[in-house]
């Protein structure tokens, strides 16, 4: 006797897929697994193997889809699987978890990213009394936990902390718990941005030696601004030879980002391989892990060290006000927030940049040619604004 695979009916998301095996071969019977998370991993060898776990975050399953061994392992998980303790911090996650800002309100990677947080979270703090958050000492014990992961690495200590603060917040929100000790913890990791921008030799020495389908992610990248994500996500349909239409993972807005003429040439003299732009050498769409590998050996190549695709983002910004653009002709085009790209160019990107000196420098300079042999300037002020104007204390005479 054998199992082999029926009709599935809904998608393969994690916690909520449903599948159906039917048993026997003249006689069938169908048999439903339900809640079956399951995972595709490219091995060593370049090749892919799909993993199997009985629920979200429940025992890896044995054996191949459609074998006893396999249906035996997933009963045999159900049957130990234990209902979760009420009245901890695990129940708090698991609720999480399924509250519509985790399944709605975030990107995929982000998603995945809180992910691996909450199993952090969960081996630390499962059993974590959720009455004891009202305890102020708890704030010691949740920044004592995140001075013990900085150990190893100060922004997973960061994101790990962020990420309790979070869900701690989401369920104030909700009235399930009376004060969020981990409010407020500031960050470990200060990082500074100031010289991680690709120059314009980085630039020119990657174009040289890349293959065509990695020159033109870096034109996108430097043209547009865009996300790693959102570039390899792009589809032909979203170029209309003027416009691309980008609609950003992390924010859910789209954003109409004007072609340049350079970025124009390049798309136009594009075969259209694949419904999506960017493709790789068998002109499937990149997946994340595969454009990164990629990415890296190139710059390897062209011996550019210390630089990441994500520092074209940041580059794009710096790109776009050396050319005179303010802040919010940057965020038309990157999808920035004003006040974000101004934080990035007088924080990270821009302090002391020689090129926008110079610029200045320029504009002074056509400023006091254009005013000729003026010995003066009936613009500068005279005297004092009223608002400004010293009061001497009363007694003291002029």
């Amino acid at each position: 006797m054998s199992l082999c695979p029926a009709s599935r009916t809904g998608g393969a998301t994690a916690g909520a897929s449903q599948r159906h095996w039917k048993l026997g071969k003249k006689r069938k019977m169908r048999v439903r697994l339900r809640g079956i998370n399951s995972r595709r991993k490219r091995l060593a060898d370049g090749s892919i193997r799909t993993y199997y776990w009985a629920w979200k975050g429940g025992p890896r399953l044995h054996g191949k889809p459609g074998t006893p061994e396999f249906v035996a392992s997933y009963n045999a998980a159900v049957a130990q699987k234990v209902v979760p303790p009420t009245g901890v911090l695990l129940a708090m996650l698991l609720q999480f978890q399924e509250s519509g800002e985790f399944l709605y309100g975030i990107s995929e990677r982000t998603r995945r990213d809180y992910l691996k947080q909450i199993k952090r979270i969960e081996r630390a703090f499962g059993d974590f009394p959720i009455k004891a958050l009202d305890d102020p000492k708890a704030r010691a014990v949740f920044l004592e936990w995140r001075d013990e992961l900085a150990r190893r690495s100060l922004r997973q200590a960061d994101y790990a902390y962020h990420t309790l603060a979070r869900i701690l917040s989401w369920a104030l929100k909700r009235g399930l718990i009376s004060t969020n000790p981990c409010a407020e913890g500031g960050k470990l990791y200060h990082g500074t941005r100031v010289d991680k921008i690709w120059s314009d030799q980085d630039v020119g020495r990657f174009l040289e030696i890349a293959p065509p389908h990695l020159r033109l992610a870096m034109m996108l990248a430097i043209n547009t601004g865009q996300r790693q994500g959102d570039l390899l996500k792009l589809t032909w349909s979203a170029y209309d030879g003027q416009i691309i239409q980008v609609r950003q993972r992390k924010t859910g807005a789209y954003v109409p980002v004007p072609v340049s003429d350079e970025l124009r040439s390049v798309l136009d003299a594009t075969p259209r391989r694949s419904p999506v732009i960017l493709v790789n050498t068998d002109g499937k769409p990149w997946s994340e892990s595969g454009f990164q590998g990629a990415w890296r050996k190139v710059s390897a190549r062209a011996e550019i060290t210390g630089r990441t695709f994500h520092d074209l983002r940041g580059t794009a910004v710096v790109t776009l006000a050396r050319a005179g653009c303010n802040e919010v002709e940057i965020y038309s085009i990157t999808g920035h927030k004003p006040r974000d790209v101004q934080a990035i160019l007088t924080t990270h990107y821009l302090p002391r940049d020689t090129e926008v000196a110079m610029n200045a420098i320029a504009k002074l300079n056509t400023y006091k040619q254009n005013r000729g042999d003026q010995n003066g300037d009936e613009n500068l002020p005279t005297a004092l604004p009223t608002a400004l104007r010293l009061v001497k204390p009363k007694g003291e005479k002029a």
